[in-house]
């Protein structure tokens, strides 16, 4: 899908987990004068079932298409997986101006849901760069949420606990952001109940300030996963997770966000 079609400036919207193609944020965007391309990138036709050994180049031919489309900017604008795949997006592809990354990871995760091969373990790599898997974070299967499994679940732990398991993979599997071209605006909550993504981001954050690169974070203590940019409908109620926040937490986190992420683009909103 695009709108805001002839414009300097072209993003890249992607969502997360959900698989959906993000429309009402591609909208918010496009009302802003800015180019937006927002695809599905796992569960689509000829594409794997689940976030698992997607390749990066799904998202390089949304850059070309903005590219060719005039865009002299452009932008990816990921939330939670997608925010994943928009970092490690601009790591491999120079011509990314700025990523804004919304509940963010700073590391590669294993895959979440079936492969092509309709498998789901062993743990693979969610993301692979030139038909090769990049080095990834399996999970901990001995984690157990203790909610009832009447109620949604935070998996916030099941992430914190992997990490302390395979530690001694969490080198190899570190988003190398400092390699990113890319200006770089992080957008997290303190109360993110799906996985730590502000300590993510701040990790991040640290990795860009130590090469002497750019880096800005936006954040709220009490917001949760779902960050909600002003014109966007509250995320709806899930039955399976619990994300942390509240609606009016996620709404403030991305107002505070919002002048922030038009002044990254340049869009000059």
């Amino acid at each position: 899908m695009t709108a805001g079609a002839d414009a300097d400036v072209g993003v890249l919207v992607l969502a997360g987990s959900s698989g959906r193609i993000d429309r009402e944020r591609a909208r918010i965007l496009a009302e802003q004068g800015i180019a937006t391309l927002a695809i599905r990138w796992f569960g689509g036709p000829g594409q794997s079932p689940g976030i698992c050994e997607v390749p990066l180049e799904t998202f390089i031919d949304g850059v070309d298409l903005l590219h060719a489309g005039g865009a002299r900017r452009i932008g990816i604008l990921g939330t939670s997986k997608g925010a994943e795949a928009a970092l490690l997006t601009a790591v491999h592809d120079p011509r990314v101006d700025v990523v804004i990354a919304l509940s963010p990871t700073s590391r590669v995760w294993c895959n979440v849901g079936p492969g092509r091969d309709g498998d789901r373990l062993p743990y693979r790599s969610s993301w692979t760069w030139r038909q090769q898997p990049l080095p990834f974070m399996p999970m901990d299967d001995s984690w157990s949420a203790t909610r009832p499994t009447t109620d949604p679940v935070a998996i916030r732990g099941w992430y914190e606990l992997s990490e302390k398991t395979f530690s001694h993979l969490v080198p190899a599997a570190e988003i190398p952001v400092e390699k990113a071209r890319a200006d770089l605006l992080l957008v997290a909550g303190g109360d993110d109940a799906m996985w730590p993504s502000l300590p993510f981001a701040e990790q991040l954050a640290q990795r860009r300030r130590s090469a002497g690169s750019q880096v800005r974070l936006i954040t709220r203590h009490d917001a949760g996963h779902r960050p909600r940019l002003p014109g966007e409908n509250p995320a709806p109620a899930s039955t399976h997770f619990h994300y942390g926040g509240t609606p009016e937490a996620d709404a403030l986190l991305g107002a505070a966000a919002w002048p922030h992420i038009l002044d990254a683009l340049g869009s000059g909103g």
